[in-house]
């Protein structure tokens, strides 16, 4: 999933929580779910910005040169503007895209 094409709200969203636990039948199970996918997203969306903001790094250790980077002023405000990780990780959780398989309970069932 393309965290840049999210229809995730960009602030918190009240939600039904009797709702979210329907496909686990665990509200915490649940949770860990929705969290490990937010760390996922986070790193994915914290490479890239590194990845971005690296092509204007500068090498230099002078003190004066302190200057703006319209660049990376602008790159920084993109991000700033993405939904975070977490309300990401819900929207996808909501429409079904996560896959998780919870080896306890399967071998439970054998």
């Amino acid at each position: 999933m393309d965290y840049r094409k999210s229809k995730a709200p960009a602030s918190t969203v009240s939600r039904d929580m009797m709702r979210m636990w329907e496909n686990t039948g665990n509200i915490y199970e649940t949770v860990v779910i929705i969290s490990k996918r937010a760390n996922q997203v986070s790193s994915e969306m914290k490479y890239d910005l590194d990845k971005k903001l690296q092509e204007f790094a500068s090498f230099n250790d002078n003190l004066e040169e302190v200057f703006e980077n319209r660049e990376q002023i602008e790159i920084s405000r993109y991000y700033e503007k993405l939904p975070k990780s977490t309300l990401i990780a819900t929207k996808e959780f909501e429409d079904g895209e996560i896959y998780w398989k919870n080896p306890v309970k399967k071998e439970l069932s054998e």
